[in-house]
């Protein structure tokens, strides 16, 4: 198995994310070859084509409320606390573990990128979401089946033995 789901790690960055969790999954893939900024990178940094039209899709929905939407064509990630990929915050960057994520009006959220070093599934992808109001709770509630199917797609660009 290549992808699987497991339960949330607790590492230190999942820990002091958020003030509040309404929303965890996590999925895991073996990696061992590549440094942890270039899995976040192979996970988060190429997309393909029915993922593109998705976001495009999403994009274009829920711009109508005024959330953000904006990933350059072009980014080039610079995996540093502070520094930004589009809308995408990255939070920290540790030994084991990148923190990444954003705050909007609806909800905020971050995906922990971690490296628990086991033999097998030893890259943890998390995401922790906190909805900030009703609509977030909604809209979570409506992506959520296209959320795990795209995730889960995104984490085995990252598996390599």
């Amino acid at each position: 198995m290549v992808v699987k789901t497991e339960q949330s790690p607790n590492t230190k960055g999942i820990k002091q994310a958020l003030s509040r969790i309404d929303f965890t999954d996590t999925f895991s893939t073996t990696n061992h070859k590549d440094s942890l900024e270039t899995i976040t990178h192979l996970i988060f940094g190429t997309m393909p084509k029915w993922v593109m039209f998705l976001m495009r899709l999403r994009n274009a929905l829920v711009k109508i409320f005024g959330l953000k939407t904006d990933m350059g064509k072009d980014f080039k990630p610079q995996y540093k606390p502070g520094e930004s990929i589009g809308f995408i915050k990255v939070f920290s960057v540790e030994d084991n573990e990148v923190l990444i994520g954003a705050d909007d009006k609806h909800l905020d959220f971050r995906v922990s990128v971690f490296n628990s070093k086991e033999y097998q599934h030893n890259i943890k992808v998390t995401t922790l979401v906190k909805y900030n109001n009703l609509f977030g709770k909604v809209y979570m509630a409506l992506i959520r089946p296209f959320h795990i199917v795209i995730v889960k797609h995104m984490v085995k660009q990252a598996y390599k033995v």
